[in-house]
């Protein structure tokens, strides 16, 4: 899975450069919605993301995903961020915990996600324990 993202004023850390936690933020986003390649709900456990290279605003970066693996409830996923030219600018790794959708109507606001907590109880997801 991969998306593109350009930065900007809004995410600015140093002049001309994005923040450290917009990149992030940014991965989390992409490194959660991989969890609809493994078709289950999960919540982040650890994120750790690598700065490898300054984040120009105003460019275009790809973040390409992947799941990893899977330990019981544990979904491993990395991520690379790369900009111009193909350059890796940061990369990102993470794990979370499959829950059931029963898990954000105990501590979230459900109303929110409109069907898609219905859409992963109809595929089945992956077997997840009860949270």
């Amino acid at each position: 899975m991969y998306t593109d993202v350009t930065f900007d004023e809004r995410h600015i850390g140093a002049p001309g450069l994005a923040h450290g936690g917009a990149v992030a933020a940014a991965c989390d986003d992409v490194l959660g919605f991989t969890l609809w390649i493994a078709g289950t709900p999960a919540v982040t456990r650890t994120l750790t993301v690598e700065y490898l290279r300054p984040v120009p605003l105003h460019q275009t970066h790809r973040i390409t995903a992947h799941i990893v693996s899977r330990e019981g409830r544990a979904l491993h996923v990395t991520a690379t961020g790369t900009g111009e030219g193909g350059i890796a600018r940061f990369t990102a790794s993470a794990v979370f915990i499959v829950v059931s959708p029963e898990h954000f109507a105990a501590h979230g606001d459900v109303s929110a996600f409109g069907d898609l907590l219905e859409q992963f109880s109809r595929r089945g997801g992956l077997d997840p324990e009860p949270s």
